[in-house]
Order: C-alpha cells, then sequence, then structure tokens
C-alpha cells in the first residue's frame, strides 16, 4: 500500500529568514528585539507593497498574505517587513527536499510550502511508520521552523490533512480512510482555484462531504474537469505520481526502456546494466557507494524505488547487483516499467587498491558483504555487535555497537572465558554444594533439577567500590563466586555465589545462574 507524507511548513518564508542575519535589514523603527517582533515579507504591486508571507506572531494579530503593507503596519506599529526573495524561499525548499531524503528515495518540493515524501516501504527501516514521522517533526522543528506533517495513502489526502487540520504532532491517517479523513474539511483543501471555490460557495458547497455524492455532470459542465479530478486523485481513484529530484552532482545512471517491463527477472537485467554504469562513473570519481536508490518509473506516472545500503564504500558490481535484486519484490509494476533510475546519493573516497596475488584464486570471508545482506534484509538497527567494556561485573562489561563500529580500548580476557549468553537479571536457583569452597553438585532452575557431573572455580570478583558508594558491604552483589558447570545431557552454565563462603557480610550466600554456554 503506497504512503505519501505531505510536510507543510505555514511560515515557510519568515521561519527561513529567522535563521539568516538578513533579518536586520528590515524596514522597522521599533526598539524591540527583532526576534521578539512579528515578521512578514513583502512583494511590489503596482506602486505599492502586498504581504507575501507571514510568521506566527503576525498571522495571530490579524495580518494575512495579500493586504497592503500599510494595513498590516496599522495593526502593528512594529511590525517587521522584509523584501520577499521567492527564488531563495524555492531554492531552500528544495534543498530541504534533499535532506529529506534519509527518509525515502522519493521526495519533491511541493512550493511555495510544502514537500512530498513517499514513504511506501521505508517505514521498518525506522522501526515503524509514527517513529519515522516522529523523528521527520522532531528534526524539522528542531531547526527552527513550523511544520505539520500528515502521512496517507495519496498526496492529495496528506496535503489537505497537513494544511487544514492543525495539530502539534503528525498526523497518520489510517490506510482507506481517506473519505472519512477529508469529509468535513473544507473545498478548498482539494487544491482548486479561488474563483472555482468561491463558484462553489455560491451554489451552496462548503464541505468536501456535500460534493462527494453529487451528481457530476451537472458540476462538470459548469466548473470543468479539474474538481473530480482532484477529487479522485485524493480518495485513490486517479493516479497522482510525485517527480522525485535529486542532487545536481549526485552519480546517477538511467535507461529508457523501448517497450515496458514488468517481470523480475527484466528488472534484475537492467539492474545489472545500470551497476555497471554507476561502477564505472564511481571508478572515475575515485568513490564508493554507501547508498543507492533505484527508481522504477511506471507507464502511469508513479514512480516507485528500492534503497539499499553499504557498510563500507564499495565499487563491488556483483555485490551491489545481488543486493538491489534482493529487493525486487517490493516494486509493483502494474502494466509495466518504462524507465529505470539508479542514484548514489551517498558516497564516500575509495582509493584504489593492489590485489594480493599470493591469495589469488582463494575466496576470503567478506564480512562487510555478509553485513550489508543482514543488514538490508532486517534493518541496520537489528544488526549489532558484543564488544569488550572495563568493568568489574560481567553484565557492565559489555556493549552493543554497529556491526562494523571500530573496536573499543578494552580487550577480552582471553583466560577468563564467558559466555556467550549472559541472563540479566541473574535468576535465583537451589543449589546442594558444601562450603566454602566447593562447586555446586545439583540445582534447581525453573522447577527443572540438574545434576553436575564437572566443575571448574571458583572465579571470584569483588563489587565495583568506585560505582557502589565506595564500600563493599553498601555494595550490591558485593563478592562472587562464579563457576563453570556442566550438566547430565550436555549443558553448561555460568553460576555464582553471592558471598565467599566464610562471612556473612559479603553476601547471603545465594545461588544465581548468569549465563550459558553455547
Amino acid at each position: 500500500m503506497r504512503r505519501v507524507v505531505s510536510l507543510y511548513l505555514p511560515s515557510w518564508s519568515t521561519d527561513r529568514l529567522r535563521r539568516k542575519s538578513g533579518v536586520s535589514r528590515a524596514e522597522s523603527r521599533d526598539a524591540a528585539p527583532a526576534g521578539d517582533r512579528p515578521l512578514v515579507t513583502a512583494l511590489p504591486d503596482h506602486g505599492r507593497k502586498i504581504v507575501a508571507a507571514v510568521d506566527a506572531a503576525a498571522r495571530s494579530r490579524g495580518i494575512a498574505a495579500g493586504m497592503t503593507v500599510t494595513k498590516a503596519r496599522s495593526l502593528v506599529p512594529g511590525l517587521m517587513v522584509v523584501d520577499a526573495d521567492p527564488e531563495g524561499d524555492l531554492a531552500a525548499l528544495r534543498r530541504l527536499a534533499l535532506w529529506c531524503s534519509r527518509y525515502s528515495p522519493v521526495v519533491a518540493p511541493d512550493p511555495p510550502r510544502g514537500i512530498w515524501i513517499d514513504v511506501t516501504g521505508c517505514a521498518p527501516l525506522f522501526g515503524s511508520e509514527r517513529a519515522l514521522l516522529k523523528d521527520l517533526h522532531r528534526r524539522i522543528a528542531g531547526a527552527g521552523f513550523a511544520v505539520q506533517v500528515a502521512v496517507a495513502d495519496t498526496p492529495g489526502c496528506a496535503h489537505a490533512v497537513a494544511r487544514h487540520v492543525p495539530a502539534g504532532r503528525p498526523v497518520a491517517i489510517p490506510s482507506g480512510d481517506q473519505r472519512k479523513a477529508m469529509a468535513l474539511l473544507p473545498l478548498a483543501a482539494l487544491r482548486l482555484e479561488a474563483q472555482l471555490v468561491e463558484g462553489l460557495r455560491k451554489l451552496g458547497f462548503e464541505r468536501i462531504e456535500q460534493i462527494l455524492d453529487t451528481p457530476r455532470g451537472p458540476l462538470a459542465r459548469r466548473f470543468g474537469r479539474v474538481l473530480h479530478q482532484r477529487l479522485d486523485q485524493a480518495l485513490g481513484l486517479a493516479p497522482e505520481p510525485i517527480e522525485p529530484i535529486f542532487a545536481p552532482r549526485v552519480p546517477r545512471a538511467r535507461r529508457a526502456l523501448l517497450e515496458p517491463i514488468a517481470t523480475p527477472e527484466a528488472f534484475g537485467r537492467v539492474i545489472a546494466d545500470l551497476v555497471g554504469d554507476m561502477t564505472a562513473e564511481l571508478v572515475r570519481l575515485g568513490k564508493g557507494a554507501r547508498r543507492l536508490d533505484c527508481h522504477f518509473q511506471r507507464v502511469d506516472g508513479l514512480a516507485q524505488a528500492i534503497r539499499v545500503g553499504t557498510a563500507t564504500p564499495t565499487r563491488d558490481t556483483a555485490h551491489l547487483v545481488r543486493l538491489l535484486q534482493a529487493r525486487i519484490d517490493q516494486i509493483e509494476p502494474g502494466l509495466g516499467i518504462e524507465a529505470m533510475t539508479l542514484v548514489a546519493p551517498l558516497v564516500e573516497p575509495l582509493a584504489a587498491a593492489q590485489a594480493d596475488l599470493a591469495r589469488a584464486g582463494r575466496r576470503e570471508a567478506d564480512l562487510a558483504g555478509l553485513i550489508d545482506t543482514l543488514a538490508n534484509r532486517f534493518g541496520e538497527a537489528s544488526l549489532r555487535r558484543a564488544a569488550p567494556l572495563p568493568g568489574g561485573m560481567p553484565e557492565r562489561s559489555v556493549a552493543t555497537l554497529p556491526a562494523l563500529a571500530p573496536a573499543a580500548g578494552a580487550r577480552w580476557a582471553e583466560d577468563l572465558p564467558r559466555p556467550g549468553r549472559l541472563i540479566d537479571p541473574p535468576q535465583p536457583i537451589q543449589v546442594t554444594a558444601m562450603l566454602p569452597d566447593h562447586p555446586p553438585a545439583m540445582f534447581v532452575w525453573r522447577r527443572k533439577r540438574y545434576r553436575v557431573v564437572q566443575a571448574d572455580g571458583p572465579e571470584r570478583l569483588h563489587g565495583e567500590w568506585w560505582r557502589e558508594g565506595g564500600t563493599e558491604a553498601r555494595a550490591p552483589y558485593s563478592v562472587r563466586d562464579y563457576f563453570q558447570v556442566e550438566v547430565e545431557g550436555g549443558g553448561r552454565y555460568w553460576l555464582f555465589r553471592l558471598g565467599d563462603g566464610e562471612r556473612g557480610a559479603t553476601g547471603p550466600m545465594t545461588w544465581f545462574i548468569h549465563g550459558a554456554f553455547a
């Protein structure tokens, strides 16, 4: 199911100006701090100035776009007025849209104050659709921009909700609920011209629900096809493509096909050709790809895309082809694909390296390739590795890091084997053992009895006094005696006794299971 985000920036021009030093050029004689005064931008119009955009403070005082600057200043004497820069606003909106490509390969500006983001299939990379929207909203708002975010099955529905349903958080329209979500919205939410909206209003049509069940013929004869075209696009009855944009210097390769294709085998052959062109370009630039987006242009105008990432920069053609071909099942070709474009939005320097002739013909373990395959299948956040940390207690001596993160300064103690799986927190068990330092002869865990046939230990660990208040007596689990035990049937476990077996002050002499060996 298609999911499209509409990002709406109601005060885009003025918010952008407040982040620039140019706001000090405002035509105002007021002595109040610039950041506290209402701000508008203005355009010349036949010898006068017209308000082009307003910020939230100016809007709350009754100033609106289209008002003359003279009238606006009569409402707010200390109003800041800055010359509008439509070209600069559009260029900045395009840059923000390119930044939003972190969330999806299909993004496009929606001038003058909006951005489209087709997040179909992208939500799992962030955990969920809600997490994606929350992160997007937090980052844009944190940069100092007023923002409203909505997601729906169609661009038209998301556009309408983002602009006409004020909310302090992202709004997610459930799949298939476009009609219900838009019923009570004004007709202007359909992106109709003001003259058309006014004509409908004179006939008594104020809300979208009033035209949903009205016969189309009379309205189409009077107002044309655009009314029902916009309505069908919002309801998902007519296609509305989003043409993605790319950074001007991003490496890319394109294939326009003589005939539409629709089979995975055909997609795979075109992907192989595109990757070949891309790797040749990367060699020329001395770069390696870290992210690849393959865009599929359908004959009905809809664009779909698949995205893969790599843990390290690479120009390995076969590896990149495998990664992309593994995602082909995400594409719905419809009536066919007529063009495909491969883009490398994230590249890093990758110098040429001399091959090791001594190892020619051998097949070495490709750790980076394995990580790429697993990460693109299960998500990068699901792929972690264990790393040692300096610590006195086992549960605080292991950290989880990204799969290819640099190694920490600590090293594993090779002479002190540790289980591959720790139980956190340690679970209490019932043990039969002789004091003070004999290993367990039998223990009961989860109502099951285990008879010990082999044991090694004890290994004594003391509390971390620098973390536990400075004294052993105040430290939980202050002294532990660990034993590695093997039970009947072959299971191997890691047990410890809380206390040294002689002095009650070191612990209550209770037993716990802390891990299991593979």
